[in-house]
């Protein structure tokens, strides 16, 4: 069984100093670390933040050979009074091993082995390592590096803290204060916090839960915000149809910071990153009970209910998932509704968040160039590799996902059912045995409610057109308001530079600006004789004054090299949407979308 021993007791470094003993079955020794962690689909060359790796028998240090960025070969001598080195057999590779050699017939040396490192953990982000004077937290698909052969067997995990320091781990404490993980996929499943943080316990359906707040004692500033977490967790089971949630235990980690966003799932935590700033909004609150709302369906959807790419992870390279608009495009419909139908918030909040979602949509023109499917396989090279031009070529499956589906579960409430009951009946015929669905999976259980769905479903998948939103919408008395611009089109945004100066941080494809010769990076001097001093004046001298767009004259520089351009502006496009309720609409529709809002079927 492997023993990690982590430790943060000089957090000024902001080095992690890693250890692990493992009594090695077969030679030689193979090591790897992950190049990525679940639920962030992006190589990450974790690799980058490891130094100073070394492999110890005894008092005697052995060889490395590196194999790749990430993979490491120990050879091994046999040990001579082993009898069983006779006949041993290869063990056999695991997933992610593909490029390793295959591992050669011999036994395991007859003392332990000790690998030792260090990890640089200045990164934070759910995802990430960070560690300072004030608290640690670990990724430890970043971590911990995995030895071949051991993954499905146990492993141990050792925390040395500084003083005063709490530890805080999803995983069942052992009773010398150190945690055990059924196997590797366990263990690097686990988010480790660390600090002199208050933690507050509470149950949902009789499962114990605890609330750690990195940054400010949340629960402790807001009298409510337990409650209201407790309510839309139990929201979430109900939404599954369960009388308790999957987790047999559950950890919320928060880091509340100035600015920021984001989260991430494991099987019995999440972790989640939040800024003040937004939280001091009218709906920063809600907000971020949509997102502990999201991590925690998780729990279900992607954890548990997992598509079959995923089972097993491979930690050393990409699995196309061509799935992850359910995954995550449903999830992200979901969680807004579960404050409301937790009996937070107001019809009109819910109305408000999706019109924001869907004004966001549509004003993307990528959604014309990649398919809701594409954004799923590409996950890997586009979605978190975001550029200047990455608007204008492809489209969220989070954001698409959500719009699909809305139009699923108002095609299903046609038919008699709703979304709920397809995501039970998945989580009753895969998720609940562990068992990967495929995308025709999805199909069939979509079809199963709506036959015509069996058509529908693929061609919305795969095509670059909208799917009838607005149609839709107006079953439950909804239609989609467009807000217009106040200035003529031009198709440029700027931002504010270094040295004081503005440059254009997005072109839109086949604008009047590219059109123009434009290009993101261009400094804009002038518009018309007039000097631009900041962002906040280019809508006064693009404003719409009268009927016909004008041309308008640019002074520019590139590369430091001043240039006039002519840009034609065009008429202005809608700068927004809204979802209001028609007031003309039939009187049954307002029956129909208090259901709808509050989840039921």
């Amino acid at each position: 069984m492997p023993e990690v021993r982590l430790d943060l007791s000089d957090p000024s470094s902001q080095l992690v100093e890693v250890q692990i003993r493992v009594q090695p079955r077969l030679g030689p020794l193979l090591l790897s670390l992950p190049a990525w962690t679940p639920g962030s689909y992006l190589i990450r060359d974790y690799v980058r933040h490891l130094e100073r790796l070394r492999v110890c028998q005894g008092h005697r240090e052995l060889p490395l050979e590196r194999l790749g960025p990430a993979q490491w070969r120990v050879p091994l001598e046999l040990a001579p009074d082993r009898p069983e080195a006779a006949g041993a057999e290869p063990v056999a590779a695991e997933p992610g091993a593909a490029d390793a050699p295959a591992v050669e017939a011999s036994v395991a040396a007859a003392e332990p082995i000790t690998i030792s490192y260090a990890i640089l953990a200045t990164e934070l982000t759910v995802r990430t390592c960070h560690l300072n004077g004030d608290h640690g937290f670990l990724a430890l698909a970043a971590v911990v590096l995995q030895v071949q052969g051991e993954r499905w067997s146990p492993h141990q995990l050792d925390l040395v803290l500084p003083p005063h320091w709490q530890p805080f781990v999803p995983l069942p404490p052992e009773a010398d204060g150190r945690w055990l993980a059924r196997d590797y996929d366990q263990l690097v499943d686990s988010p480790v916090e660390a600090g002199p943080h208050p933690c507050h316990s509470f149950t949902v359906f009789g499962v114990p839960h605890r609330w750690v707040t990195w940054g400010d004692d949340l629960p402790a500033q807001d009298g409510r915000w337990l409650a209201d977490v407790t309510a839309v967790c139990e929201q979430c089971c109900r939404l599954m149809g369960e009388a308790a949630p999957a987790a047999e235990h559950y950890l919320f980690l928060l880091h509340l910071i100035d600015q920021g966003y984001g989260g991430l799932e494991h099987d019995a935590s999440s972790v989640l990153l939040y800024g003040r700033q937004g939280l001091a909004r009218p709906e920063g609150r809600r907000k971020l009970l949509q997102l502990v709302g999201h991590e925690y369906l998780h729990q279900w959807n992607v954890r548990r209910l997992r598509p079959c790419q995923l089972s097993p992870i491979d930690y050393d390279r990409p699995s196309v998932v061509p799935s992850l608009w359910f995954a995550e495009g449903v999830t992200s419909y979901l969680d807004q509704f579960l404050p409301l139908a937790a009996g937070l918030g107001s019809e009109q909040d819910l109305l408000d968040d999706l019109g924001a979602d869907l004004s966001r949509y549509l004003l993307t023109p990528g959604r014309h160039i990649q398919s809701l499917v594409h954004s799923s396989q590409e996950a890997w090279v586009k979605l978190y590799r975001q550029d200047a031009h990455s608007t204008d070529n492809q489209i969220s499956y989070y954001l698409k996902g959500a719009m699909l589906a809305l139009v699923l579960d108002l095609h299903l409430r046609r038919h008699g059912s709703w979304l709920g009951a397809v995501l039970q009946q998945l989580w009753s015929r895969f998720g609940r045995h562990g068992r990967g669905y495929s995308q025709q999976d999805l199909i069939e259980a979509f079809a199963s409610h709506a036959a015509d769905l069996s058509t529908l479903l693929p061609l919305w998948l795969e095509s670059t057109e909208d799917p009838p939103i607005e149609k839709y919408l107006a079953d439950l008395g909804l239609h989609v308001i467009a807000e217009p611009s106040e200035t003529w089109f031009t198709g440029l945004q700027l931002e504010q530079a270094d040295r004081g100066c503005l440059r254009l941080r997005r072109v839109e494809r086949h604008s009047p600006a590219q059109q123009a010769g434009l290009e993101v990076g261009d400094e804009l001097i002038a518009i018309d004789g007039h000097r631009l001093t900041n962002v906040e004046s280019l809508p006064a001298l693009t404003r719409r004054p009268g009927q016909q767009p004008p041309q308008l004259c640019l002074l520019t520089a590139r590369h430091q090299r001043l240039q006039e351009r002519r840009l034609q502006a065009e008429l202005p496009r809608p700068q927004s949407w809204s979802l209001q309720i028609d007031p003309e609409a039939a009187a049954d529709c307002g029956a129909r979308r208090s259901r709808w809002a509050r989840l039921q079927p």
